[in-house]
């Protein structure tokens, strides 16, 4: 089991210095908007990830007028203590301690303390563009997959050298075509093997959702989740090969996994086009739902769920489904943020567990 013990903030965000001690599985944070209670849940999420859940510089995220940055955590993982600090320096130099050891590289921590965050700007997993979905998709894979991980970091830096070799051809009107030819012949290999462990991976995740959708939802509104990728027809070598000249001209790769993404339908429907709040909100709980129950398949433990300002939008019927699961039936940590003490007091009590209740002022 993994459980977060306590957390000390330093200069992060609106904290100035600040430490929280976590008594019970199910922890309620409440306060008024601004308060500090996302910045919270990004702290604990922080450390999991050495990042932040939102598409910060980990400068924006220095407490206003100071310089640098500390999270500090305590775990219980499994029946070991562990002990892990991460800090941003002065000069905006990351480091990230674990059990007074420096990791060398961040990599190696993915997957260590997981965590599934939800937030209401999550929404964009559905109506965003593939960027968002992809994202989705490599974040689990890669807290139990390292070898995936790796083969993510150089495939994304071969993307980056290969479309800086086509700026160029644009900018002189010449190109080093063998140079061309090396990055093509990596960036395949990296490209074939992404994709078998994409495909293979959303086969069962994909199902899964579906199945935590009706849960929720209480019916199934005939939703179908496809996985869109260029692979699908032809390998990374013949599209590169065909859109050889189409590159040149756009100076990108305009094929390869990195134009991947999930369809979601409703009715044979695009599902954003037609689908309510409601239907929305719960496809994006079951979509982290889903990744909070795979990665407790693949690590042994349940990972560390925060929900933040979940209530929104959501009937009551959906949200009892969404707690009761969460809460009574897994045996994971769980951070749930609202403004409304009350209600998240009456939510949690009808579950029937013992929970621990945060005020921030």
């Amino acid at each position: 089991m993994l459980q977060l013990q306590n957390i000390i903030l330093t200069q992060f965000r609106n904290y100035v210095q600040q430490s929280f001690h976590f008594n019970d599985r199910v922890i309620g944070i409440c306060g008024k908007n601004g308060s500090g209670k996302t910045n919270l849940l990004d702290a604990i999420y922080y450390l999991s990830f050495s990042k932040s859940y939102f598409s910060r510089a980990d400068s924006a995220n220095v407490h206003h007028g100071m310089q640098g940055l500390r999270l500090e955590g305590n775990y219980q993982l499994n029946s070991s203590n562990q002990h892990l600090v991460f800090i941003l320096r002065e000069n905006n130099r990351k480091e990230l301690t674990l059990n007074e050891e420096t990791y060398k590289r961040f990599s190696d921590h993915i997957g260590k303390f997981c965590c599934v965050m939800i937030a209401p700007d999550d929404i964009s997993i559905i109506s965003g563009a593939s960027e968002e979905r992809r994202k989705l998709i490599d974040t689990i894979i890669s807290q139990f997959n390292k070898s995936y991980l790796l083969l993510l970091i150089d495939y994304q830096k071969l993307l980056q050298q290969r479309n800086s070799v086509l700026k160029q051809f644009a900018e002189t009107g010449t190109i080093d075509e063998a140079l061309l030819q090396i990055l093509d012949q990596q960036l395949c290999d990296k490209g074939d093997q992404l994709f078998v462990i994409r495909k293979e991976f959303l086969e069962s995740y994909l199902k899964l959702v579906s199945e935590i959708y009706t849960k929720i939802a209480g019916d199934s509104d005939q939703i179908e989740l496809i996985y869109e990728s260029q692979l699908m027809q032809q390998n990374m070598e013949a599209w590169l090969q065909n859109n050889k000249q189409k590159d040149k001209i756009l100076q990108r790769t305009c094929a390869g996994i990195h134009k991947d993404d999930i369809l979601f339908k409703m009715q044979d429907q695009i599902f954003k086009n037609e689908a309510s709040q409601g239907q929305r909100k719960s496809l994006l709980f079951a979509l982290k739902l889903a990744e909070w129950q795979i990665l407790k398949e693949q690590k042994g433990y349940t990972p560390i769920l925060l929900l933040d300002d979940v209530f929104e939008k959501l009937d009551e019927k959906r949200m009892f489904q969404l707690l009761h699961w969460v809460c009574t039936e897994r045996d994971g940590q769980v951070f749930i943020t609202d403004t409304h003490s009350q209600r998240l007091q009456d939510q949690l009590r009808q579950t029937n567990i013992s929970f621990q209740l945060i005020e921030i002022q």
